[in-house]
């Protein structure tokens, strides 16, 4: 993590949480907000717990990044995240390629993070606060690792799929929902907007 990326300002980084949930938020359903802050640090609490089970597990990475990728499928809104990703693509896809992508798009974003995450191994991750921000839940983490500096982790929980999940990270500032969907956006304009070979890029990442 670079210097620059250490010293963002709060309210740079409070306007990053409003651009990257606020265009979310548009993408789903109407329901009656009914979610409680104890909901969503259980749900973040509950994901932590598993991720320090296997950042401390002492497996190969192979069998870690299959860990990671349960958990982002247990406590992440995958499909929500996925389609964001896409942008306005996802629009005017047919359901079998959202299903192919949002498939590829776990595997590519859990392994993603999931490898930053393997920078903790020897460390512990714990959930420090959460308060309701508009029609959803910051959580925020500390991760303590050994001979480093404490790095913030922020989850941002929303139910509006049914059930709590969270719907973006921040690692020391770094958006998840926005970070993908530029590169994912990249992606689909190097493959001429094609989904298949954008899938199959994809599936080539790790």
């Amino acid at each position: 993590m670079t210097p620059m990326m250490r010293s963002l300002k709060n309210n740079n980084f409070n306007r990053r949480i409003f651009l990257g949930s606020s265009a979310y938020t548009l993408m789903m359903p109407l329901s009656g907000f009914a979610m409680t802050t104890d909901q969503a640090t259980d749900l973040v609490v509950r994901a932590v717990s598993e991720i320090n089970k296997v950042i401390s597990s002492g497996k190969n990475e192979q069998s870690m990044m299959r860990g990671f990728e349960d958990i982002f499928d247990s406590f992440g809104d995958v499909n929500m995240i996925a389609r964001y990703a896409l942008g306005r693509e996802a629009r005017s896809l047919p359901d079998a390629d959202i299903k192919s992508f949002t498939k590829a798009f776990k595997i590519y974003v859990s392994h993603k993070y999931g490898s930053r995450f393997r920078e903790f191994i020897g460390g512990q991750i714990d959930v420090k606060s959460s308060r309701k921000v508009k029609q959803f839940f910051e959580v925020k983490a500390k991760a303590v690792i050994k001979n480093q500096e404490p790095l913030e982790l922020i989850f941002l929980v929303s139910d509006k799929s049914g059930e709590p999940l969270f719907f973006n990270i921040y690692v020391e500032g770094i958006n998840l929902l926005l970070t993908e969907r530029s590169e994912i956006g990249a992606l689909m304009d190097s493959n001429g907007g094609d989904i298949k070979a954008t899938i199959r890029k994809l599936k080539n990442f790790f």
